[in-house]
């Protein structure tokens, strides 16, 4: 298997962005999955413009799937004088599979504070049972994903409530933490409208939106905890609102979803 800090490392520059070979062990089903297509969006961005301020908000259009050879096209949109503005397209041999629009923003003086919501009281991630189990073999992303699950309920346990809680963490040692691994770590949560079901279907993500709460992006022992709960289904799509938190029990980011059900 190709460690997740290997695999960022192997992005080479091409004539008109970035490029990258994905390797199967990375795949869901016959892409790359949505949190790393959108982690390697945000990397290339970061090595095309290497000055950027800190990230604040993103949002990420799963247009098609990911495979062979990916290309990575960076532009800047727009350059104020605190934010920055960059789009970056992410194709494979299929097409255009991820289009995002990043905005970064320095930091300014404001008097303007409210602290974010801390995480509820949870157990250690040693003390809950694993999560991934049980995935699914075509979801081959989660060989590289440690999960523990910290409340709500399991996928396709028929729960009447559709939320899940888990600690996750990256297996790759070697990683500090920081926005790009985490971007990929936020999307491990299956959709949280799966906890209603009792069978596996097939679910894919079509929009992510994330906002940054701080820009510092820290946290112990590699674990975040993550929250996803869906606020609404109908036919055949599924609105979800997601939460992460470091092991302090810090907000780090906020994100929502809409998720595409079949069957």
């Amino acid at each position: 298997m190709t460690e997740f800090s290997a695999l960022m490392d192997s992005m080479t520059q091409a004539a008109d962005g970035w490029a990258i070979t994905v390797s199967e062990d990375w795949l869901q089903g016959r892409t790359v999955y949505g949190g790393l297509g959108a982690a390697l969006c945000l990397q290339a961005a970061q090595r095309q413009f290497g000055d950027l301020p800190p990230l604040r908000s993103a949002q990420i259009s799963f247009i098609g799937p990911a495979s062979g050879e990916l290309k990575l096209t960076p532009v800047e949109l727009r350059k104020g004088k605190s934010t920055v503005f960059v789009g970056v397209d992410l194709s494979g041999e299929s097409g255009l599979a991820t289009r995002v629009t990043f905005c970064f923003g320095a930091g300014r003086a404001s008097k303007v504070a409210l602290a974010a919501k801390a995480a509820a009281p949870a157990d250690k991630p040693e003390a809950g049972p694993s999560f991934f189990d049980n995935a699914p073999p075509h979801l081959r992303f989660l060989r590289h994903i440690e999960g523990r699950n910290a409340g709500g309920a399991l996928p396709f346990s028929g729960a009447k409530e559709p939320m899940m809680t888990l600690w996750l963490r990256h297996r790759d040692t070697s990683l500090k933490p920081s926005l790009v691994p985490l971007l990929a770590l936020a999307d491990g949560p299956p959709p949280a409208i799966a906890a209603t079901l009792t069978t596996p279907g097939l679910i894919s993500t079509m929009t992510w939106s994330i906002d940054l709460l701080t820009d510092t992006i820290d946290t112990t022992d590699g674990w975040w905890l993550i929250r996803t709960e869906a606020d609404a289904a109908a036919d055949g799509y599924t609105s979800q609102v997601m939460t992460v938190w470091n092991a302090a029990g810090q907000a780090v980011m906020t994100s929502r979803q809409n998720v595409a059900v079949f069957g």
